[in-house]
């Protein structure tokens, strides 16, 4: 009887320690879609794929994952998806993000507003929590192109290549100038329709983010990346009640302008202009979205693959 309660005993320790090794495996390894605990807080976190460098789908403001996941149109492989099939490939829910009113963000709220550095900081122990082993290439769309870099700016050894999709450029302020700017903020700060009661939408001051950017951009510059930017050609849709102060022509302008600056980062940054798309490359032309990332992760695989950047 000893006998068999040792073996009983030893039993349950090994099924305990195979469920705990399996649990913490998980984010790793095989397809993962699902909570991850960081620091006590549930942060949703959807990878597949294998390969390295694991690619790292970051979404712009107040969208969630699922602007890479899901498919743009019927017959067409969205982003993650495609990236997936050449390498790893994680995207995450940041807290208060949406697809639209009906899909919200599956990572648990925290107070808002927030700072760029804590997105930044939050995205670092969350791939830290989830054992996702770097080097990264983050490929980063709109506001969270700012993110990427001062992900990249803080955590530089994680970081091997970065892909900006129309990303913020910290520039815009200061390329609109006070009256434009203040009309911009007024465009971007009210909550979607259907959400105006959604208390744990994502917020963050831009103009708080473009400065600290900018501090860092001149601490820290990029050094020795494969960069690849994607800016939009077709002007971006305005919501109604557009601000009379408000120009479409010059916030186009600013953001070329931006675009150029972002491109000129690195000396042999990788720039393409996607003149079928709007704001939302990666959902009108997304087979550009997914030609740039596997050119960086072929580039970190063997650098020689990079050449001359292309304007």
């Amino acid at each position: 009887m000893p006998r068999l309660r040792s073996i009983a005993v030893l039993g349950v320790v090994l099924l305990v320690t195979a469920t705990a090794a399996q649990a913490e495996r998980a984010p790793t390894s095989g397809d993962f879609a699902g909570p991850v605990d960081v620091d006590g807080r549930m942060l949703y976190l959807e990878c597949k794929g294998t390969g390295s460098p694991t690619v790292i789908l970051i979404s712009g403001y107040r969208n969630n994952a699922e602007i890479w996941t899901t498919p743009p149109g019927p017959g067409i492989t969205p982003v993650f998806a495609a990236v997936a099939g050449f390498t790893r490939a994680c995207t995450y829910d940041r807290p208060g993000t949406i697809l639209d009113a009906t899909h919200l963000s599956r990572s648990d709220p925290v107070p808002m507003p927030r700072t760029a550095e804590a997105v930044a900081s939050e995205l670092h122990d969350l791939l830290d929590s989830a054992k996702i082993e770097g080097p990264y290439v983050l490929v980063a769309h709109s506001l969270g192109g700012l993110f990427a870099r001062l992900y990249a700016g803080t955590y530089p050894n994680d970081v091997a290549g970065l892909v900006l999709v129309d990303a913020w450029p910290e520039a815009m302020p200061k390329l609109l100038g006070p009256g434009q700017w203040a009309a911009y903020v007024t465009l971007s700060d009210p909550a979607p329709p259907g959400l105006e009661s959604y208390s744990d939408l994502e917020s963050i001051d831009f103009g708080a983010a473009s400065e600290r950017m900018a501090q860092e951009a001149a601490r820290r510059p990029l050094f020795g990346l494969p960069l690849f930017v994607l800016s939009h050609a077709k002007p971006v849709a305005l919501p109604p009640n557009v601000p009379a102060e408000f120009s479409q022509a010059g916030f186009e302008a600013a953001w070329r302008k931006g675009q150029d600056e972002l491109a000129a980062l690195l000396p042999d940054a990788h720039h393409i202009v996607a003149t079928e798309s709007d704001h939302y490359i990666q959902i009108e032309q997304p087979d550009l979205v997914i030609d740039a990332v596997r050119a960086v992760v072929e580039a970190v695989r063997d650098p020689a693959s990079w050449g001359q950047g292309a304007q």
